[in-house]
């Protein structure tokens, strides 16, 4: 279902999110988990720890530098960061970095019919939703998720 610009994660589905998109929240979530220790992680360890083709992740952290949100370095100790704490990264910002901006529906759409119409009226609304709710979810809050989930599956 990726190839049609559907996610699927656990049963739960939403559109316009890509594999690519998953991979890059993945990745800022896997620096976020490390942004306290102040050490680089390289990339092969991020692609082996999430299953993600090496190549296919460069590409995306390069991404995310040009956006401000990862810096990184060359060297022994070299690898990828956080570009600044990860109360300052919304999920709007990574997905936008990746994806781009959100477009509207298109004018042809509009002119259509009324059905279309309505219909382009609708996925509007649905985007500003998500739009909103995106930029309401900090880094820090995945993280914090992530971590709880993980001291719950230590206790069963």
């Amino acid at each position: 279902m990726r190839g049609c610009g559907v996610s699927v994660a656990e049963g739960v589905w939403m559109a316009g999110i890509s594999a690519k998109t998953e991979y890059g929240c993945l990745a800022m979530i896997d620096l976020g988990q490390r942004y306290a220790s102040g050490e680089a992680t390289r990339v092969g360890e991020m692609a082996q720890r999430h299953g993600m083709p090496a190549g296919f992740l460069v590409q995306i952290l390069l991404q995310l530098k040009a956006a401000g949100l990862v810096r990184s370095s060359r060297g022994a100790g070299g690898g990828y960061r956080l570009a600044r704490a990860p109360k300052a990264i919304t999920l709007q910002q990574i997905v936008e970095a990746i994806e781009g901006p959100a477009e509207g529906a298109s004018s042809h759409a509009r002119r259509s019919s009324a059905g279309t119409a309505v219909l382009a009226a609708t996925w509007e609304e649905l985007q500003s939703l998500q739009k909103s709710y995106l930029a309401e979810v900090t880094l820090a809050a995945l993280v914090e998720r992530l971590e709880a989930t993980t001291a719950e599956m230590y206790y069963i």
